[in-house]
């Protein structure tokens, strides 16, 4: 059986560290696109197929192909509609990744359009005014976790991505093509930690019903404490981050949990905000975990344990899967997760930057 090739044998190929051929192969900054080109070069040469810019082809010739298409002027192709419900705050894991997803289509030819989808579209069940469907190649939608409203854009038989999506808690699929960050393997992780230093009471902060990546993680919590067959205190499970009802809710609480799980670090935040108010220590009197490694996440007192998003990796799925769907309208729905890591910060009692 062939060796699988790994990024420590192309390291040890080109006689350089490890760390710069993992910069190249996951298109990171702060690399010189000579040394780039020259590591891509070299790991297609000897069959690496593990990263995300060379597997969105499938052989070496599109490869090629596709790195002359790089360095030549774009011819332009067609306009790929970004419909969101809401402002993209620059902490938003989206507005990261958004930014290399629109480099990525710039150099294919296609120009990246943002549309507002506001509250009395969603109502309605029309598109924004600004966009015109017989203009766009193709749709991305951030933040659009109405399912009637999904499922209408679904309908326009134009070539369509949802980057998460509305909660599909009683078992539907939408018919389209759906990318996620990893929403299940940290939050195990983190949970089996917790048990195995002695935290058995663990609660929640979040709707899981919001959308599919709130759901998602709020499930794993759940798996993770009936496979350790440790029973979830229901009066600390709260559906409601707002920061007056979470005020409200833990004041007039009898108990608290060793650990509040919360769907995300902005939810972990406000959680941290409102137990300090009340007098409580994080991570003395309870641990919080949030979930995205939002830059507040690393500058709060304390910082916060989370889970990383790669939000390049996710850029460069989200071209491979409108692309590929824009050539082939008719390929089978895919559901594509990227990678997600968690890092235990003071939050939980643990030294800044510990990874798992």
């Amino acid at each position: 059986m062939k060796k699988k090739v790994t990024i420590q044998d192309i390291a040890d190929a080109l006689d350089i560290s490890r760390n710069t051929v993992s910069k190249a192969i996951n298109n990171s900054e702060g690399l010189a696109e000579a040394t780039r080109e020259r590591i891509l070069k070299k790991a297609v040469e000897m069959g690496y197929k593990q990263f995300s810019y060379v597997s969105t082809f499938s052989d070496n010739a599109a490869f090629r192909q596709v790195t002359e298409e790089r360095r030549a002027p774009p011819c332009f192709r067609g306009e790929i509609a970004l419909l969101t419900t809401g402002f993209l705050a620059p902490s938003h894991f989206a507005s990261l990744m958004l930014d290399k997803f629109q480099r990525e289509m710039a150099q294919l030819g296609y120009t990246l359009n943002t549309h507002r989808v506001t509250r009395e579209d969603l109502t309605a069940g029309r598109l924004p005014i600004t966009l015109f469907p017989e203009r766009s190649s193709g749709i991305i939608c951030f933040e659009i976790f109405d399912r009637e409203y999904a499922e209408m854009l679904c309908r326009l038989e134009i070539p369509i991505l949802f980057v998460d999506a509305p909660a599909g808690t009683g078992g539907y699929a939408l018919a389209a093509d759906q990318l996620y960050m990893d929403n299940t393997t940290g939050i195990t992780q983190f949970v089996n930690i917790m048990l195995a230093q002695g935290y058995t009471k663990i609660g929640w902060i979040g709707d899981f019903e919001h959308c599919q990546s709130f759901f998602e993680r709020y499930r794993a919590f759940r798996c993770a404490m009936a496979l350790a067959d440790v029973p979830v205190d229901e009066t600390h499970i709260i559906r409601q981050s707002n920061v007056n009802v979470l005020k409200k809710v833990l004041a007039s609480a009898k108990t608290l949990p060793d650990v509040f799980i919360c769907a995300n670090d902005f939810a972990a935040q406000d959680a941290i905000n409102v137990l300090t108010e009340l007098g409580k220590r994080v991570p003395d009197d309870v641990r919080i975990c949030g979930f995205d490694d939002s830059p507040e996440s690393r500058h709060s007192a304390p910082p916060i344990t989370t889970v990383h998003i790669h939000t390049q990796v996710m850029a460069f799925s989200a071209a491979h899967l409108i692309v590929s769907r824009m050539k082939e309208p008719s390929l089978d729905f895919r559901t594509i997760y990227t990678e997600a890591n968690l890092i235990l910060r003071e939050s939980t009692g643990h030294l800044q930057g510990g990874t798992q």
